[in-house]
């Protein structure tokens, strides 16, 4: 388990899965349909409870050269911050794994009330497993710049 920083707000396409767990890979699909795989961009699953039950979107990062093309989908952002960490290593063959991850990382209770469990798939056999920290904002807040390279209050270096 590791904490990540990221820098800045993603935003992203996103088709919402009809149920959940049964519809995820057709929403995955349906993304895929509307925007074409392509190495440059990143791919995430959202999910949170919503009305009492989990709700999911598959997700692909708007890139600045989709404004060329009629891309169809709703967007919406995924919060720039700290982010507690579970990679999972060849996930297609242990999915129930993703949900075992995310169990855990739930489990914590410095959580964003507010945010989503985000899957970021990271190539064909690895996904993080990544939930917001509540404190992120306040952490950013107090991040002090000191000659070039960003130290968080937690102490740790950014480059």
């Amino acid at each position: 388990m590791e904490v990540i920083n990221v820098e800045n707000d993603i935003t992203v396409y996103y088709v919402e899965a009809t149920s959940f767990p049964e519809h995820v890979l057709e929403a995955h699909e349906t993304l895929h349909a509307i925007i074409p795989f392509s190495n440059e961009r990143r791919y995430f699953g959202l999910s949170r409870p919503e009305k009492g039950i989990i709700g999911y979107k598959a997700a692909a990062e708007v890139m600045a050269t989709d404004h060329e093309k009629d891309i169809k989908c709703q967007t919406m952002i995924i919060k720039k911050g700290s982010y507690r960490c579970i990679t999972v290593s060849d996930y297609m063959n242990d999915i129930e794994s993703i949900g075992a991850a995310f169990k855990q990382l739930i489990s914590f209770q410095d959580i964003d009330p507010d945010g989503y469990c985000v899957e970021w798939y990271i190539d064909d056999s690895d996904v993080k497993c990544m939930v917001r920290l509540e404190n992120s904002c306040k952490r950013e807040a107090c991040a002090v710049a000191i000659s070039g390279k960003k130290i968080d209050i937690a102490g740790e270096v950014k480059h």
